[in-house]
């Protein structure tokens, strides 16, 4: 090989090599220039790892993921703060709420699945329990439940990310998409609920359909149905008028207990409590017990009593009804005195004084 061909070979041999050292110090360049990537990588594998898309957070995470990270940050995170303790609490309704969250996570994550949207890996899913997590909970000035907050990238102080309002957990996860859309400007798409009835359910109630259709219709053509029974009639009436009087509806409305303990003695329970402004549930059973008395000792005057022809009979369970109606009115209205305060008095006429 001639001196020219060698050099020439030389030279071609050095730029090759200088250009992949180039591009080899560019490359990791590039990787030490971002390192949020290792952040958002492990947050995706833990959001994979969750049935619901709900990463459980705790001090440790929330230093990793959030305080020791610098912002901007290239992604934000919701996060649910959770006590277990307090699940008994039925008006807190943390675990409705808990369940929620984790709907509107998975339904976030299904309708963001393609790596293409621009809402996918910007949004993360947390929860932070108490017990676990008092600091977290300090850090953020949480002091009551339920709770849920917004960090957004630029948020450098935990206690400035933005927090929503308690009266907009009335409508649960829409509320929660509604809130995570006007403030991170996400994209969250339709809530995804599960059916109420699965498909196998509804193929085994099919099946058990058309098997029990022609015994059906055998009972339907011979009378011989429950909705031809009196008893069933007269049953359900009775109840309906129950479920009426009682309040029961007012009861389940408003979560009502039956009884409270009473504040200067523990031991002690309280079925009747005294003011306007709240009714227990064993009130309004009480109550309706009584009226419901009072039914029935009409309906049976008025449509079993007349048929009797003894009339000393009739002269004397109509006395009876009569006081039994009498006292059990004036129960009620008792009740309704002591409760309200108000008193009701039966007019008599002037001339009678």
């Amino acid at each position: 090989m001639d001196p020219i061909s060698q050099k020439l070979l030389l030279t071609t041999t050095h730029s090759l090599f200088l250009l992949l050292l180039l591009l080899a110090t560019t490359t990791t360049t590039v990787t030490a220039s971002d390192p949020n990537s290792e952040l958002i990588a492990d947050l995706l594998s833990l959001q994979s790892s969750s049935k619901s898309g709900v990463i459980h957070f705790d001090d440790h995470s929330i230093s990793r993921f959030l305080t020791s990270s610098k912002p901007p940050r290239p992604y934000s995170l919701l996060i649910f703060f959770d006590a277990l303790q307090l699940h008994d609490k039925s008006e807190l309704r943390l675990r409705d709420l808990r369940n929620e969250f984790s709907l509107l996570a998975s339904s976030f994550i299904a309708n963001n699945l393609n790596e293409s949207s621009a809402s996918h890996g910007k949004l993360f899913f947390c929860d932070l329990e108490f017990k676990e997590s008092q600091s977290s909970f300090s850090l953020f000035g949480v002091n009551s439940l339920p709770h849920v907050r917004l960090v957004r990238p630029t948020v450098t102080i935990p206690k400035d990310s933005d927090q929503m309002d308690q009266g907009d957990f009335s409508r649960m996860a829409e509320s929660m998409a509604e809130f995570v859309e006007s403030r991170a400007k996400l994209t969250v798409g339709p809530i995804r609920r599960p059916p109420i009835v699965s498909r196998r359910q509804m193929i085994l109630f099919v099946i058990i359909l058309l098997i029990w259709t022609p015994f059906l219709v055998k009972k339907i053509l011979t009378s011989e149905t429950l909705l031809h029974d009196r008893k069933i009639w007269l049953g359900g009436a009775v109840f309906v008028y129950f479920f009426s009087v009682s309040g029961a509806m007012h009861n389940i409305i408003r979560k009502m207990p039956m009884f409270l303990a009473d504040r200067n003695d523990p031991s002690k329970l309280v079925f009747f409590y005294q003011g306007s402004g709240m009714q227990l549930g064993a009130e309004g059973f009480a109550v309706g017990f009584l009226y419901t008395i009072v039914g029935l000792l009409m309906a049976f005057v008025t449509h079993l009593l007349v048929r009797v022809r003894n009339v000393t009979v009739q002269r004397s369970v109509m006395l009876f009804a009569l006081f039994v109606s009498f006292w059990a009115v004036k129960k009620v209205v008792y009740l309704d005195n002591w409760k309200t305060g108000y008193g009701i008095h039966a007019f008599w006429p002037s001339r009678w004084n």
